[in-house]
């Protein structure tokens, strides 16, 4: 079910270049509780309840979302795609069933409409935004949905840091936005720290494939 598709083709040189260094560091068990956990429980949550089947975790990073989808879950497939070797050689250690691609998110080796289900977690800043949302739509079947769990800010706020990063955190009513003219319909967004409510900063957006 692979299109042949150019490896990597639209990711960014920098931002995986330094993935691959700090690919080893990763897992560890601080970073993951606080910045990528609750993400992730939102991701699951989701795909639980949508009872996705074929699905694909884009930027998974070591794989542990995409281990973790398969460990709960039991989906007929789940890919885990990442630009960066040092990332998915990890990745590959961690788990056997699941399928490891090494692609970019504006363009993964999959053929049209073979995923009922895409996510991404703390990822989709270093992506070409638009170009990442039309591939999602080129992937997804009919009625499948992507979910995207990171930081999006209430407002617009831009800062020195920001500029100079090689990464762009759109305000939720921008990524809401960026969805629908890419042809999907937002089903909602909520934050993945149900406790702090609206004042959490990272939220998670559903949308499906019209």
């Amino acid at each position: 079910m692979t299109a042949n598709v150019p490896i990597a083709k639209r990711a960014r040189p920098a931002v995986v270049a330094a993935f691959d260094r700090i690919a080893r560091f990763y897992d560890a068990a601080i970073l993951q509780r606080v910045a990528y956990r609750p993400n992730h429980d939102a991701v699951v949550s989701e795909l639980r309840s949508g009872g996705a089947q074929r699905v694909l975790d884009v930027g998974c990073g070591t794989g542990i979302l995409a281990t973790r989808i398969w460990r709960d879950l039991r989906p007929e497939v789940i890919y885990g795609c990442d630009p960066s070797s040092g990332m998915l050689r990890q990745a590959r250690q961690r788990s056997r069933d699941v399928r490891w691609l090494q692609g970019s998110a504006e363009q993964v080796p999959l053929d049209d409409g073979a995923l009922d289900a895409v996510v991404t977690t703390e990822a989709f800043q270093f992506f070409d935004q638009p170009a990442a949302l039309n591939e999602f739509f080129r992937l997804l079947e009919p009625g499948g949905f992507v979910v995207i769990a990171m930081l999006t800010a209430p407002v617009s706020a831009v800062s020195v840091l920001t500029r100079l990063a090689p990464a762009r955190w759109p305000t939720r009513e921008r990524l809401r936005r960026m969805l629908e003219d890419a042809g999907f319909e937002v089903h909602h967004q909520h934050p993945v720290r149900p406790l702090l409510g609206p004042l959490s900063p990272g939220f998670a957006t559903v949308a499906v494939r019209r």
